[in-house]
């Protein structure tokens, strides 16, 4: 199976696997060499009486070759899994980066499990593919045509039945290998299924624990690992009637290149070096058809799994999505990843991220963050903004219209679905208005790199996320390039200074993924610091205290007061204490503004905020 599209991925690598095909070319060469040498050795030595001093040279060639040809196929195997790892490393890239342009919206919408299991397994399984199917698909037309010619000019009869019976494997194989594809697919789809699966399990293992369904899950993944197992031993039992056919077919073509030689032998209508010489090459002439239908089904297997990986490749982004994504080809070494930062004197290492300990000061900041330029001054406003998450659905939001000056606070309330978050998710670019635009200071921010445009804002979700790893290096998100002084400082004007001392191993206590070990409170205040860290003029605030105790919300206020100030903020919000400061609020009702203005006149209006205040006075709103 020729996959165009796989083919077009190894482009880069074109002379890696044209080395492993010229060298397996080589090694069929020193095959041809290896069985003449041996051919004249056998003939001379019991035909003609030949001692050894005689075949000596030949004998030392003989194992020159040998050696030759294992260093080659070192090579071979070499080469071939470096154009593979290249391959794979370069496409999981491009797969991630694509997952994360398309947004959180997308990721949402999938099993994470599935996305995990093509990431990883999928880009894994193109391994075979690219080191074995694809330069033995090369080698299955060329070393055949060599070895033809090679036996043609001795034996056009051997070689006639070479030309006749080898083309029966790769149609063997083809017709096995539709049988194989459908079996491929389900084993594939089984897995991501399975993985999804466990994946789910373990995230909602607490909730599984508290309705005491555990037991019932035990049932269920019993029936998914069996579901596995029998798609897995459907492919297998494929696979071994594959080889079976394939042996069969090589030894019985080989059996009668070898019968008509022993025919023509005991007439002497063949010369016995000859004769041996082409019975020789015979298994070599069939051994590349044979190991391309052994490679066959992990080609197969591979070309499945790119089916996936091309599927999400394919998704449309925004436009402007596509410019951040070149931007981002050209910073690799990105801080989002494990990212080492020079220092003049000392550096310190937090589990896998190195922070810098030389001094950066306030003047400098900007000019440190990758180039981009911060907006001191702006107005940003939403032009009767619509948007439809899907057709057919009812509208998210109709007719939004919006200012947000440089330093105004302004809050979003309203009913759970009103609109209030994809609001903040299209001020993010998560997401694009069906209709109507953004605009930043009269410009279109569509037309702004999203790279830059995202340096503005800082962005504190109702739920944050922590990785595993350090509390060092949670904060460091905000700002890799802050030293460890600016890392404390954050942390204490966010209120979480105290709490991480007193923690076991102070900012290097680990992690869990999601940040277990740590409160919603706990968790809230080092993403309040990662973003005051950060020191966007731009804060997004959704619903960051809505599901918090008492004494953590005073906490997180205390600290979204620092947050603040003399910053430009978006506040989604249902506690009354956290839009008391706003300088304007919108009530927000099935996607439209119903009311805006302040605390006191929105009061006195008597309208949904003032029954939604009165209905939840002293608690939320």
């Amino acid at each position: 199976m020729f996959n165009k599209r796989l083919a077009r991925e190894g482009k880069p690598v074109w002379g890696y696997l044209l080395v492993t095909v010229g060298v397996g070319i080589g090694i069929a060469l020193l095959a041809v060499a290896q069985a003449w040498f041996f051919s004249q050795v056998v003939a001379g030595v019991f035909l003609e009486g030949a001692t050894l001093s005689s075949v000596w040279n030949f004998l030392i060639s003989i194992l020159g070759i040998i050696v030759l040809r294992a260093v080659f196929l070192w090579v071979s195997e070499i080469s071939a899994h470096e154009a593979a790892i290249r391959i794979k490393s370069n496409l999981r890239r491009r797969l991630m980066q694509h997952i994360i342009a398309l947004g959180p919206l997308y990721a949402r919408g999938e099993r994470t499990g599935e996305l995990i299991t093509t990431v990883v397994e999928g880009i894994e399984s193109l391994e075979e593919y690219f080191s074995k199917y694809l330069p033995q698909l090369f080698l299955a037309v060329g070393i055949p045509l060599l070895i033809l010619g090679f036996v043609f000019p001795l034996d056009w009869k051997s070689g006639l039945i070479l030309l006749l019976t080898g083309p029966l494997i790769p149609v063997f194989m083809i017709l096995i290998g539709k049988l194989a594809e459908k079996k491929y697919l389900q084993q594939w789809q089984s897995l991501s299924w399975m993985s999804a699966h466990f994946l789910d399990i373990l995230q909602g293992i607490a909730t599984l624990k508290v309705f005491d369904r555990a037991k019932d899950q035990t049932q269920v993944i019993e029936r998914v690992s069996d579901s596995f197992r029998r798609s897995t031993l459907s492919v297998l039992r494929i696979a071994f009637l594959s080889a079976l056919m394939l042996e069969f077919l090589a030894t019985i073509s080989t059996a009668i290149v070898a019968v008509t030689i022993g025919l023509r032998l005991v007439y002497g209508t063949l010369s016995f070096s000859s004769g041996l010489f082409i019975l020789l090459l015979a298994p070599e002439f069939y051994i590349p058809l044979r190991l391309l239908g052994l490679n066959f089904h992990a080609g197969l297997s591979g070309a499945n799994a790119a089916a996936r990986i091309f599927e999400i490749l394919d998704l449309p982004l925004m436009s402007v999505e596509e410019n951040s994504e070149i931007n981002k080809n050209n910073n690799d070494n990105n801080d989002n990843k494990n990212t080492t930062f020079e220092n003049n004197s000392t550096k310190k290492e937090y589990h896998g991220i190195v922070a810098d300990t030389k001094g950066n000061s306030d003047e400098n900041l900007i000019e440190n963050r990758k180039g981009q330029v911060l907006f001191s001054d702006f107005q940003i406003t939403l032009q009767d903004v619509s948007l439809t998450y899907q057709a057919g659905e009812a509208p998210a939001l109709s007719g939004i219209n919006l200012s947000l000056s440089s330093g105004e606070r302004v809050a979003l309330v309203g009913p759970s679905g009103a609109g209030k978050t994809s609001i903040a998710q299209i001020l993010l670019r998560f997401i694009e208005p069906s209709a109507g635009n953004v605009f930043v200071n009269g410009e279109m921010l569509k037309t702004t790199a999203l790279e830059n445009w995202r340096e503005q804002i800082a962005y504190v979700p109702q739920t944050p996320y922590l990785f595993a790893g350090s509390i060092a290096e949670n904060i460091h998100f905000g700002r890799p390039s802050a030293t460890i002084q600016e890392v404390w400082s954050a942390a204490h004007k966010g209120f979480a200074h105290d709490f991480i001392l007193g923690l076991p191993n102070g900012y290097d206590t680990l992690l869990g993924e999601g940040g277990t070990r740590l409160s919603g409170g706990q968790a809230q205040r080092i993403a309040i610091a990662r973003a005051l860290l950060k020191d966007a003029p731009l804060f997004i605030l959704d619903e960051a205290t809505s599901s918090l105790d008492p004494n953590s919300e005073y906490a997180v206020q205390l600290a979204l007061k620092r947050l603040m100030q003399g910053k430009t903020a978006l506040i989604i919000a249902h506690r009354l204490s956290t839009i008391r400061q706003a300088d304007r609020i919108l009530v927000l009702d099935k996607g439209r503004i119903v009311e805006q203005g302040k605390h006191e006149e929105l009061m006195r209006k008597q309208g949904l905020y003032s029954q939604m205040v009165t209905e939840y006075r002293g608690d939320s709103i």
